[in-house]
């Protein structure tokens, strides 16, 4: 996630996670930012045996500083179990998983969601959300007269609202 948008990007799922998995999670994500990656200083990690050396050599090498949660103290990385906190309540517990290729399904398509329509507050100092999502960066008024349509996700799960063009 990142922290100033509160962006979200799902880099894998696995039953099994293993260092050799994480590792070529850390270079999935170096190449799908390019050259954004240099936009970020900071990359906030718990203790897990996953994170290996070479996953943070990887990230490392492009400049971010690796930090690593104090042991047992999820209100360190806040910003990870608040989203979590979000996904299992809107999302997976409200359906049943058949197993990872659903899984991957239904993660494949709530973080575009959750990045372009679903509401944000945020007690930034410096600028507030103002009910933006991460991916919506300024604030558009819509004119009022258009119709609004529902748009379902997830099956019907989650139903997004917009005014029809």
């Amino acid at each position: 996630m990142e922290v100033a948008t509160r962006h979200v990007r799902i880099l894998g799922i696995t039953a099994h996670p293993d260092g050799a998995r994480t590792a070529q999670q850390a270079r999935n994500l170096v190449m799908d930012l390019g050259d954004r990656i240099g936009a970020f200083r900071f990359l906030i990690r718990d203790r897990d045996a996953k994170f290996t050396h070479a996953f943070d050599e990887i990230l490392a090498s492009e400049g971010l500083e690796i930090m690593m949660t104090p042991p047992r103290t999820p209100r360190a990385n806040c910003y990870a179990e608040r989203w979590i906190r979000a996904a299992r309540p809107e999302c997976t517990d409200r359906m049943l998983i058949y197993g990872e290729r659903h899984l991957r399904s239904v993660l494949g398509e709530y973080p575009g969601h959750y990045n372009r329509h679903r509401p944000r507050q945020s007690r930034q100092s410096r600028q507030s959300r103002q009910q933006r999502p991460p991916d919506q960066q300024t604030q558009t008024a819509a004119p009022l007269n258009l119709p609004v349509r529902r748009r379902k996700i997830l099956g019907g799960v989650i139903s997004e609202y917009y005014q029809a063009a």
